[in-house]
């Protein structure tokens, strides 16, 4: 939905102030009756509590972060807007804050950088959130294909453990893969994080191979690619203190990178096996 206009914003950073001390009736009623809130009418408020409620704000009316900012905080998660998923690219900086977010801002008496930092914010909640719903998508997604098309015992180990450094073993006689899985809807655009627990995996397991796989917006399996080990070792942070320590890293992958299907397990696959699997589909980009 998109961000409510400016009298309605306003109207709920007023519902937050006092919900905690009254309740909605009450809360209306001084609304209605006193001329400190007349600059809104009636129907702005009951339009602000209809969204506060579609937000989800009225479940946590007693939280410590101030109205405003858990009102813009709302705002920009809930508008929809097509710039969000992509905000750590399209939004570097208190001067590159696209124009709804700023009249957002302004409307609630936030400057700029508070804006931009709160966006920061939003946009690492929401992109923890979807990583976290696709990745066990495409993980079970990858699983069910391997189980299908490859002769060999398929497990989904992430399904009941997080700490072997990688989602899915395949084992079959004379053949051992460790599957570390990475999850995207894009076409355009692969960003994959790697923990340091997943990247030390990969260093002593001979085994392991890091596997993308692209959902359709059903969350149905697009394209399957696995990244080279060489090139992710190539673009690893390095400690550079006795006292320092990196725990994860971001990949932006070019779209030449990634090799389709999943080489190492080819002698697996059976003769109808999934075209996502041998490579002959291909990867987006590739």
């Amino acid at each position: 939905m998109p961000a409510p206009p400016e009298p309605v914003l306003r109207a709920a950073v007023r519902w937050l102030e006092r919900l905690p001390a009254s309740g909605p009736a009450r809360i209306r009623a001084l609304f209605t009756a006193h001329s400190d809130f007349s600059d809104l009418t009636p129907t702005q408020y009951d339009a602000a509590y209809d969204w506060l409620g579609q937000a989800g704000l009225l479940d946590g009316a007693h939280s410590p972060i101030p109205p405003h900012r858990r009102v813009f905080d709302a705002a920009i998660a809930h508008s929809g807007a097509l710039w969000l998923p992509d905000a750590d690219l399209l939004v570097r900086g208190p001067d590159e804050l696209p124009d709804d977010a700023m009249r957002t801002a302004q409307a609630l008496g936030l400057g700029e950088s508070e804006a931009y930092a709160q966006i920061a914010a939003v946009w690492g909640k929401v992109d923890a959130d979807q990583r976290a719903r696709i990745g066990a998508a495409g993980e079970l997604a990858l699983a069910e294909l391997l189980t299908a098309s490859a002769d060999a015992s398929v497990e989904h180990v992430a399904a009941w453990a997080d700490g072997y450094g990688y989602d899915i073993a395949v084992h079959a006689p004379h053949h051992r893969s460790h599957l570390e899985v990475k999850t995207t809807l894009r076409r355009s655009r692969l960003t994959v994080y790697l923990s340091r627990n997943e990247y030390e995996t990969m260093l002593r397991d001979p085994h392991w191979e890091l596997v993308a796989v692209r959902l359709a917006p059903d969350l149905q399996p697009e394209a399957v690619a696995t990244l080279p080990k060489d090139w992710i070792a190539a673009q690893a942070p390095a400690d550079r203190g006795p006292h320092g320590r990196w725990e994860s890293y971001r990949l932006d992958v070019p779209p030449d990178v990634p090799e389709p299907g999943i080489p190492p397990i080819a002698p697996l696959l059976a003769e109808d096996a999934s075209p996502l699997l041998d490579g002959t589909a291909g990867w987006p980009g590739h």
